[in-house]
């Protein structure tokens, strides 16, 4: 999915699910209509795995 959005000066959000403790971390991107671009934070200029909103929306709640 394409999300059209330049991510170079995103503000990155880590989940508040990753610990403090350098294991498995990972970052969002909120407020972009359509999609949630998610990252490894300790892989910042690695890939970014872009999510639908709507698919993104059903994961989180199947977390909760």
């Amino acid at each position: 999915m394409e999300t059209g959005h330049d991510l170079k000066n995103a503000r990155w959000r880590k989940s508040s699910y990753s610990g403090n403790t350098g294991g498995e971390c990972v970052e969002v991107v909120d407020g972009l209509p359509c999609a949630v671009p998610v990252r490894d934070s300790k892989n910042p200029g690695g890939p970014v795995l872009t999510i639908g909103a709507d698919a993104w929306q059903r994961f989180v709640d199947g977390l909760r």
